[in-house]
């Protein structure tokens, strides 16, 4: 009796043809979003769209996605000594981080907007950060406090003078040199110490006026990002109170000047920035603006931060919604496309509503911002009271977009290769950065305070869409009500801020959005009509004309 013969594998069995997938999203112009193209012409920018679209596909391309997955994968190191054991406190990047800054710096998404005299120049720079943003994130911090900083430092006119034409360069030129010999500068600031973070008059760095005019400072910084910048805003406590100063890397003849990096911090997410804690110890700094005013001067930079981290989570949401939808095109269930599905339908809907209402509302305060540069006093009463809101409303509903958005992908989407993970782990950060949720939501109550003409401001831009929707008009009624403010305001502050930002987004919508848009929004979002999750639409609205505003 013979053997049975052993059992044998067939190696050419085709076991990995890849099917129902969708292709790579590279090459495409990420400013193909009729969205962005409407309110970059609505906020005065139009002149712009043509470097848009050029920056839009390079932003699209498989290098530039390349360069962001490489950029937070090697992550930047710390080096505090040099191989003899001279202290040189400098971080090495990736070549991808340097590519990224490269292409941003040189798109004048750092300070090129305030040396640009056209209307709309601010607009035009919100709308290329977006589309920097919807690639990475990470290098977009010490690009954005670059851009912040020049307002903030005009309060030292002679500095100003000296800086602000290297700050507003579109060169980017890394490395630690005498800042006047470089062809371009970046800047950070330091704020928050471990025992007062939000609280920053608790700050315990001294600084120490010497006999040329200059300062010293000493003290520790708890959370500085970018610490390879070339200038920093540092507040510190001087005999007049807390006073804000200007910290240079390398000092005019060419010097290093003290900034101990005592380690790098061990993020969340924005992997590919390196955020630090610096101490001074007889560092040289000069005085911006005057003493014991430092809140004061540097609020000129944390103002315009504030709208970055707007822009950057409308565009989080942007980026996590296109991933999402471009998957739900290509990919098949039960016989038909997922974008075919009624229930998918409505989930990428919905997302597709918020992401709207998040870069409209994005866009308007960069018209506002770009206008109360230009002198309009309604605008910047406007934006002292939208930014708030804004930055409070935006950056809450960044994490639970994304998170829906990767959903929508499944297993495919909780895969690193796909990009959702490093969105997802992003989408935190702005809500934490430049004033967490309630920090925005007390200061909306100090403008109602002190402000008031704030509150009219917001009032005339609300109340342009007034008779286009019951709803809203309802909604408006009742927040008028509840911005009378009693004794337990700041008790209620989230639920009014809340309020606030869903009223002004409606506005706008129904002002500028096509019809099934504002109808939508007004229906789930004001007057109710939605469950919790996303994916909960009326079965009225009309998910056909919400699914072609979806990025392409």
């Amino acid at each position: 009796m013979t053997a049975p013969a052993a059992p044998r594998s067939n190696p050419t069995a085709a076991t990995h043809e890849v099917t129902n997938q969708p292709p790579p999203l590279t090459g495409h112009d990420v400013a193909d979003d009729p969205v962005l193209i409407e309110g970059v012409r609505r906020e005065g920018a139009a002149w712009h769209l043509d470097d848009l679209h050029r920056f839009g596909r390079l932003v699209g391309s498989e290098e530039a996605q390349l360069w962001a997955d490489q950029a937070n994968r090697i992550e930047p190191v710390l080096r505090t000594h040099d191989r003899y054991g001279n202290r040189i406190d400098e971080v090495e990047f990736h070549p991808a981080y340097h590519s990224l800054m490269d292409v941003s710096v040189g798109a004048g998404l750092a300070g090129a907007a305030w040396a640009d005299d056209r209307p709309g120049a601010h607009v035009a720079r919100a709308a290329s950060f977006m589309l920097a943003s919807t690639v990475e994130q990470g290098h977009l911090c010490p690009v954005s406090m670059t851009y912040a900083v020049v307002p903030a430092l005009r309060h030292a006119p002679d500095l100003a003078k000296v800086y602000e034409p290297l700050l507003t360069s579109r060169v980017y030129d890394p490395g630690l040199r005498t800042p006047a010999g470089k062809r371009g500068l970046l800047a950070g600031m330091g704020m928050t110490e471990k025992q007062g973070g939000t609280d920053v008059r608790a700050n315990t760095t001294t600084a120490t006026e010497q006999a040329d005019g200059t300062w010293r400072l000493r003290g520790h910084k708890w959370f500085t990002s970018a610490p390879m910048n070339d200038l920093f805003l540092v507040l510190a406590q001087a005999p007049g109170g807390l006073s804000c100063f200007l910290v240079p890397r390398v000092l005019p003849d060419g010097s290093r000047n003290t900034f101990r990096i005592q380690r790098l911090k061990d993020k969340l997410g924005n992997r590919s920035n390196a955020s630090s804690e610096p101490e001074f110890d007889d560092t040289v700094a000069w005085l911006v603006g005057a003493e014991g005013k430092g809140v004061r001067t540097i609020i000129d930079m944390v103002t315009m931060t504030r709208l970055d981290c707007v822009l950057g989570s409308a565009a989080g949401i942007r980026a996590a919604l296109a991933q999402a939808a471009h998957h739900v095109r290509h990919r098949a269930v039960f016989g038909a496309k997922l974008i075919d599905q009624p229930l998918m339908r409505n989930v990428i809907a919905d997302l597709s509503l918020e992401s709207e209402a998040a870069t409209t509302l994005a866009l308007r305060l960069a018209g506002a911002a770009d206008r109360a540069q230009r002198g309009d006093a309604q605008e910047r009463a406007f934006l002292r009271l939208a930014t708030a809101v804004g930055k409070y409303w935006v950056c809450k509903r960044q994490p639970v977009a994304v998170a829906e958005a990767l959903e929508c992908l499944g297993g495919n989407g909780y895969d690193e290769a796909s990009g959702m993970p490093r969105l997802y782990r992003e989408a935190p950060l702005n809500g934490i950065w430049e004033g967490s949720g309630n920090v925005n939501a007390l200061d909306m109550l100090r403008a109602l305070t002190r402000e008031p003409d704030s509150l009219d401001a917001f009032r005339t831009e609300v109340e342009a869409a007034t008779g286009a929707d019951s709803r809203l008009d309802a909604a408006w009624r009742e927040l008028k009500g509840d911005l009378v403010l009693t004794e337990d305001a700041p008790l209620r502050a989230r639920r009014l801020i809340e309020r606030a930002a869903l009223v002004l987004e409606g506005s706008l919508l129904v002002r500028h959005a096509p019809a099934a848009v504002a109808d939508a929004f007004c229906a789930s979002r004001l007057a109710g009509d939605q469950g919790l999750a996303f994916g909960t639409l009326p079965a009225g609205t009309d998910f056909a004309a919400l699914l072609e505003r979806l990025p392409r």
